[in-house]
């Protein structure tokens, strides 16, 4: 179980949330989970965590029911993210509302606290995760597949390029009006990188896509509660472009700033790339296990996308609830290498 610590402000301590010593398997679940949904969990071993939840569901006295349910069936529920405001465009890109929504995502950090949950995520990404096309992973499944080439030529989303300095302006803003909350609330916020981490997609530019980004991120927030949603599967599309992964877990984590670590494997990287059962891809996923091990890493690591099964529906976009048979795969290859790191 995760306990806020003391108010942070004005301190340059390195844990804003206590936690137990260890790497916390977790899997994503409903926001309005089933004993089905729960029992799935159990049975997989995991012990933690998350969920997406929609507006109407986002008040504290929800998330507080939410917790207790999760708790009721054994689990701990790490962290919670808001469907609409953790990819807000109106906050990326400075539209009318913007500081509207910044209250509402104000709002729902307080509400989280009250229900005593100390995590959530949140990304720069306006129109989401990009894809072109699906390809074919181990034994001829389908796989979300990113072509590099066919993105440049995405007509602008917007109506209009935006400038990089724009963009990182803008994630100022926001950074210095939520901090404070954050703070005062005692919830981590984790940033995700862009997915793909390109420079540009549809004349939008990708600001998280590299080691110097996620650097200057937490210079211009200068608080221990920003920290990072760790994507290996972002880190490996970037390759060479991103930062070498190895080095980056262990700088991240020597300082605290790994709140979440999204577990997933590709073939290649950028400028072309399918998402790969996490055995698979071009990442040898035993040696990052090893390095968030022995690191020191204390939250939870959870499973990312991944190609569905045989047995499992087909939309490509389905959750762990959706594609069980992949799920369970994937999540007992995590327990067998966290259980050779743990040896």
């Amino acid at each position: 179980m995760e306990t806020r610590a003391g108010d942070r402000r004005g301190t340059n301590r390195s844990a804003a949330v206590k936690l137990s010593p260890g790497i916390k398997l977790g899997m994503l679940i409903p926001p309005q989970p089933s004993e089905h949904d729960l029992r799935f969990a159990n049975e997989l071993g995991v012990t933690h965590a998350y969920t997406w939840v929609p507006d109407e569901l986002s008040g504290a006295a929800e998330l507080a029911a939410l917790r207790r349910r999760v708790e009721s069936a054994g689990l701990t529920l790490f962290n919670a993210g808001h469907g609409s405001l953790a990819k807000c465009d109106r906050i990326h890109l400075a539209l009318p509302g913007r500081d509207d929504a910044i209250g509402r995502f104000a709002a729902f950090l307080r509400n989280l606290s009250a229900a005593g949950i100390h995590t959530t995520t949140f990304t720069f990404e306006p129109d989401g995760v990009w894809s072109t096309s699906a390809a074919a992973a181990r034994g001829g499944a389908a796989a979300r597949a990113v072509d590099g080439s066919e993105l440049a030529e995405q007509p602008l989303s917007r109506g209009r390029r935006y400038d990089e300095e724009t963009i990182w302006d803008n994630f100022a803003y926001f950074i210095e009006r939520i901090i404070p909350v954050a703070e005062e609330a005692g919830v981590r916020l984790a940033l995700h990188p862009n997915d793909p981490p390109l420079p540009e997609i549809a004349g939008i530019p990708c600001i998280i896509r590299s080691y110097q980004s996620y650097r200057r991120a937490f210079e211009i927030a200068d608080s221990d509660w920003l920290g990072m949603e760790f994507c290996t599967g972002c880190w490996l599309e970037g390759g060479a472009a991103f930062g070498d992964i190895e080095t980056a877990i262990g700088e991240f984590l020597a300082h605290d700033k790994i709140f979440i670590v999204h577990f997933r494997n590709v073939s290649a990287p950028l400028p072309r790339f399918h998402e790969t059962f996490v055995d698979e891809g071009y990442q040898d996923m035993h040696v990052l296990m090893r390095l968030f091990h022995d690191g020191g890493y204390r939250g939870t690591m959870v499973l990312d996308h991944t190609p569905p099964m045989a047995h499992d529906p087909a939309t490509l976009h389905n959750g762990p609830a959706d594609r069980p048979v992949a799920t369970a795969y994937a999540i007992g290859y995590m327990k067998a290498l966290l259980a050779v790191a743990d040896g």
